[in-house]
């Protein structure tokens, strides 16, 4: 796929662009526009948005810095496979995170909550036929949800920040796997705090997001070239 067949609308060039490119490419590898191994040139990308090349270097660094590019020097900027330690390492931080969100939110419930969740569940199950590849961020909305009522709010802007390698698989797990699952998982979680119900709420948790578990291995052989094979 071409740089200028990407999904990435117009940046604002008003305002400072090199964070906008920055979330317009880490978004297009996040959903596998951008597949690994694919090049990504700074004169190409600079000339679809009409910008220079600087901001479009720092945005390359960013990405590097994140583990989503690798730059090799007179070769290249270059889409990383995804990091298997990387997955792993986000999906134990939020199930330690979340896990106690949810106990937070079940032991004294938001005025309102467990409606703004339903509500959120039922868009969640609106899209998972006919645009699977949307439920991530309606996802992320929701455990975004939980963390704000516990009034933890920087806990999630923790996870966002080291989540990049996992949205990958969750991207692929989306568009490849039935999403009825996850979705009845959600709804175990708004009862068990509509019940105030920590212990069950916790554990409704931890068992969501030790789903991954279970589709990586399927995810991994459908799709060998995303992944690295060191493992890192």
């Amino acid at each position: 796929m071409g740089i200028e067949s990407l999904d990435i609308g117009q940046l604002d060039l008003s305002a400072p662009v090199g964070a906008q490119l920055t979330a317009a490419l880490r978004q297009c590898i996040i959903r596998n526009q951008l597949k690994p191994g694919v090049r990504l040139s700074e004169a190409e990308i600079g000339a679809r948005f009409g910008i220079s090349r600087q901001p479009v270097r720092e945005a390359f660094i960013k990405l590097s810095e994140e583990g989503l590019l690798e730059i090799r020097p007179q070769r290249g900027s270059f889409v990383r496979k995804i990091s298997l330690e990387a997955v792993m390492d986000a999906r134990f931080v939020r199930e330690a995170v979340e896990a106690d969100v949810v106990k937070a939110c079940a032991a004294d419930p938001a005025a309102g909550l467990v409606e703004e969740l339903r509500e959120q569940i039922r868009a969640q199950q609106r899209l998972a036929d006919d645009r699977p590849a949307a439920f991530v961020p309606l996802d992320d909305t929701f455990h975004h949800t939980l963390a704000q009522a516990a009034g933890r709010p920087n806990a999630w802007a923790v996870i966002e920040g080291m989540k990049t390698q996992m949205d990958r698989v969750r991207q692929m797990t989306s568009i490849n796997f039935p999403l009825a699952h996850l979705i009845t998982q959600h709804n175990a979680v708004v009862d068990a705090i509509e019940a105030r119900d920590p212990q069950a709420a916790e554990q409704a948790m931890r068992g969501h997001l030790q789903m991954i578990l279970q589709d990586l291995p399927a995810i991994r052989e459908d799709f060998p070239d995303y992944f690295d094979p060191s493992g890192t």
